[in-house]
């Protein structure tokens, strides 16, 4: 017998002779320790199994006290926790290892049977937990809770969920024989009026028989399929073995090697197999006879049933105990997908409460809208619920996973939580490790990091807008892939962008030293510092023409292209004042611009040309002398306009005119190229307005996709310009 389980039992024979009294408060883990030498965990194992009993009753805050319940109770609780997990005869019968619960459907009877090996009742059992229960247990519970209904203590008590079994069924039997000396076999009836029968059974196996007979209604649970999959969904992990058998089906058989022979098995026919020779050449080039197989022994048997219910889950295991096969073959049976995920953490807390699970981070592809994980929350390895917000972060539900915690306050229905602060102390626990994992990851094993970052990096992200404590955990270990796949932190690219400002005010400082001199210093100590621009991508393919001129630039950016991103650099943005972030597309830089400017005059006539020619009165155009000549014209929109429209379109907010808040694209002509030069000199040629639009749409195209009545007179234009060409 484990430790934990010899002090339980010590302390269960304390509170049946009455060393401790009903709501007498029990020792403290520490002082128990010392006691029994132990652990303070081992104690704690030895009360929880206790407290499942129903002996005594955790009082958060206050400690642990012996349940309010009378002697024979205390006796009867301690004598059935001394057998369960048994089957057992009166004097003579042998020890089996499991409880095992068996379900018979029988749809041409139009029943559900539910059979277990346990210690079975008594008559007076019966009347005692199911009759008496049922007709005045009801009045008494509601009595006894009417001022506790948020109490947990109320939860799985009197016995009141056996006749949710009416709901189901026009009719209910029981037929049960008790484990103890003498006992007669009992048989209960009942059509769920307030009327029952009981009298002596015929049952002679140790254990209970539960029989419904189904309403038209309810005619699904006698289908084999409908049972199978409601038990896969809730009983997966349950402590003990169920079995699902559909009555009267043909018997099905399957063949072992009689070494594999179990007592319980129902040889049909032995096979002798005898064994399997071919005829091979040697080396000497003879022909000989080889055995390629020996002979085999084997059986055949009644086909053996396999239990729905994995009594062992992967979760209720130590971390060290579990190997990287089992945590993929675990993901793939639960949650049914066929891809890897990308690493898990397995958590493994006994205090200050009871929690364990597996939390596995999925690929997942990051260009979807919205993405729903699937977080399984179990009770004692039994179902409670899919995605429970209470107890899984936020930003964490796009997790998948199982979480078993014991502790957690349930309401009534079993499927709910009580919001108290308990719930968020295991949130907040949860976080934490996820937080520790990461972190750890990246400082130890920077290389896998890395490789993952792109598909966790929405998890990361999100978790940081919504969570102020692990955004503090996590702020060193963000990560930013630039234009050349390497992967910088924050620090990394503030430090980077910092150089490049550095050279560029090397360059123009000769120009400012004499107006630098004539400032104020008062009015410069005013002044808002200069802030660290990082630049950034959200499309690759779309932005290349400003990714080309940014690298000739010498200038770097970072890449940032999930729908997340925009949110997470503006909460980086009110942390780090330092810092602002700009797409690559948001204005010029001095690098990418040549010496000199155009002048007034031929700007003037661009702009009202290009304002003509597309019908666009208010539309802004600059002309630059850019140092790439092949670019011909390209767009801007400042950083805040862009915001602003990526808000609107969040909120569906199609209907506002963006120009409203003062944003608008600019166009931007670069005054080397040879087209805009054409223009400028040829401005009342016939072909100018059809150059015009050919240009902006160009432009437009490395901004932003254009929309369908704008693609189609691209691509008309196109054409024309094509045959104009060809003539």
């Amino acid at each position: 017998m484990l430790k934990y389980k010899e002090i339980a039992q010590d302390l269960r024979d304390k509170i049946v002779n009455g060393i401790y009294k009903v709501n007498e408060q029990l020792p403290f883990e520490r002082e128990m320790s010392i006691d029994y030498d132990v652990s303070r965990i081992t104690i704690r194992k030895a009360v929880d199994l206790l407290v499942a009993e129903g002996l005594i009753v955790k009082r958060r805050g206050s400690g642990t006290f012996v349940k309010d319940i009378n002697d024979d109770e205390a006796i009867e609780i301690a004598m059935k926790k001394q057998f369960l997990g048994f089957s057992t005869t009166h004097s003579d019968h042998k020890v089996k290892s499991k409880i095992i619960k068996f379900k018979i459907v029988n749809p041409d009877e139009k029943t559900l049977k539910f059979i277990d090996n346990g210690i079975g009742m008594t008559a007076d059992e019966v009347e005692k937990y199911i009759t008496q229960i049922a007709f005045s247990g009801a009045t008494q519970f509601l009595e006894k809770y009417k001022d506790k209904t948020t109490d947990d203590q109320m939860i799985g008590h009197f016995g009141l969920g056996f006749y949710s079994a009416f709901m189901v069924a026009d009719e209910v039997h029981i037929d049960t024989l008790s484990y103890t000396e003498g006992a007669q076999p009992v048989h209960w009836s009942c059509d769920g009026g307030t009327e029952y029968d009981i009298q002596e059974g015929n049952k002679n196996t140790i254990g209970t028989e539960i029989t419904l007979f189904l309403n038209e209604d309810c005619l699904e649970f006698a289908n084999e399929y409908r049972m199978r999959e409601i038990l896969e969904k809730y009983c997966s992990f349950m402590p003990v073995h169920i079995y699902l058998s559909k009555a009267n089906a043909p018997q099905e058989y399957e063949t072992i090697d009689e070494s594999e022979l179990r007592d319980d098995d129902v040889v049909v026919e032995h096979i002798h197999e005898e064994a399997k020779t071919e005829e091979k050449e040697n080396d000497k080039g003879e022909k000989e006879v080889v055995e390629i197989s020996p002979a085999k022994d084997k059986v055949k048997i009644n086909k053996r049933p396999v239990s729905i219910s994995d009594i062992n889950p992967l979760w209720m295991k130590h971390p060290n105990e579990c190997t990287d096969d089992e945590y993929k073959e675990f993901y793939r049976k639960v949650f049914m997908d066929y891809k890897e995920p990308l690493f898990w953490i397995h958590l493994n807390m006994d205090y200050p409460f009871n929690l364990k699970g597996i939390l596995y981070f999925p690929k997942i592809n990051t260009e979807y809208d919205s993405i729903e994980g699937t977080i399984k929350l179990y009770n004692n390895q039994v179902f409670i619920a899919d995605n429970i917000k209470e107890v899984i972060p936020e930003f964490l539900l796009l997790l998948k996973g199982v979480i078993d915690c014991p502790d957690l306050p349930l309401n009534v229905s079993r499927s709910a939580l009580q919001n108290d602060g308990f719930v968020q102390k295991i949130s907040e626990y949860i976080s934490k490790k996820v937080a520790d994992k990461l972190t750890g990851m990246c400082k130890t094993d920077r290389e896998s990091y890395e490789k993952y970052w792109d598909d966790i990096s929405p998890f990361i992200k999100y978790g940081c807008i919504k969570d102020a404590k692990f955004a503090e955990k996590m702020g060193d270990y963000v990560l930013f892939k630039n234009l050349d796949g390497k992967y910088l932190t924050l620090k990394d690219c503030i430090e980077e962008n910092k150089k490049e400002t550095e050279e560029t005010e090397a360059q123009t400082e000769e120009k400012k030293e004499d107006a630098a001199e004539s400032e104020n210093k008062d009015n410069a100590e005013a002044k808002e510092p200069e802030k660290t621009v990082i630049f950034y991508v959200t499309d690759e393919v779309q932005q290349s023409q400003y990714i080309n001129m940014f690298k000739e630039a010498g200038k770097d950016a970072v890449i940032l292209k999930h729908n997340i991103d925009s949110a997470f650099i503006s909460s980086l943005e009110q942390k780090h004042q330092e810092v602002q972030f700009k797409r690559i597309d948001a204005d010029l830089t001095e690098e990418m611009k040549g010496e000199g400017t155009a002048d007034e005059e031929t700007v003037k006539a661009l702009t009202e040309l290009f304002r003509k020619s597309l019908n666009k009165d208010k539309l802004e155009v600059h002309v630059e002398n850019l140092k790439n000549e092949n670019v011909s014209a390209m767009m801007t929109l400042s950083e805040e306009s862009r915001r602003m429209q990526d808000m609107m379109k969040m909120y569906n907010m199609y209907g506002m005119d963006p120009n409203m808040f003062g944003g608008q694209e600019t166009l931007v002509l670069n005054a080397n190229h040879p087209l805009v030069k054409y223009l400028a000199e040829n401005q009342e040629s016939d072909k100018a307005p059809l150059i015009c639009e050919q240009l902006y749409d160009l432009a437009m195209m490395s901004h932003k996709q254009l929309s369908p009545d704008e693609m189609t007179r691209f691509v008309q234009r196109s054409n024309e310009i094509l045959l104009m060409i060809a003539k």
